[in-house]
């Protein structure tokens, strides 16, 4: 019944679809093994966000030392047509582009753009200094906005 729901979180902090479908196995592991904490006065939907975003992260913890490895180089090229692009390309493209960020830079984007989280809690989360979380996040929108022109323009 939330499969759907899950894979669209993991999606975003996968490198693949096989990758995101293992994370979204281990969050239902942990969900099925500890709904005894769940509280049922609670809405469900975001107690299992909570959960899969967690196994995302513990996930990147896991395997942090083959990310340090990966390192994209910036690159500055303001966009003219960004409105025009952005309003053509369909959410599995920018998916797809957001999978191809490195794993420590997807991990802040995802975390900061998409669920909302201050760059003090995802340092705590992810055990990074502030300054890292708002530098990945930095080389992240560089990234994309580089994958984009490749792709788009």
């Amino acid at each position: 019944m939330y499969y759907a729901y899950g894979m669209s979180i993991t999606l975003r902090y996968a490198d693949s679809r096989d990758q995101a479908a293992v994370i979204l196995n281990d969050a239902f592991m942990k969900v099925f093994t500890g709904i005894d904490r769940y509280d049922m006065k609670r809405p469900f939907k975001p107690w299992l966000r909570q959960i899969i975003i967690n196994t995302a992260i513990n996930h990147f913890h896991k395997h942090e030392n083959e990310l340090k490895l990966e390192r994209l180089e910036a690159v500055q090229n303001t966009m003219e047509s960004r409105e025009t692009i952005t309003s053509s390309i369909s959410y599995d493209e920018i998916v797809d582009m957001v999978q191809q960020l490195s794993p420590a830079y997807r991990t802040v984007f995802n975390l900061h753009v998409i669920e909302g989280f201050k760059h003090k809690e995802i340092a705590e989360m992810l055990d990074i200094t502030v300054g890292t979380s708002k530098s990945n996040l930095s080389k992240a929108k560089n990234n994309l906005q580089a994958i984009l022109q490749k792709n788009f323009i």
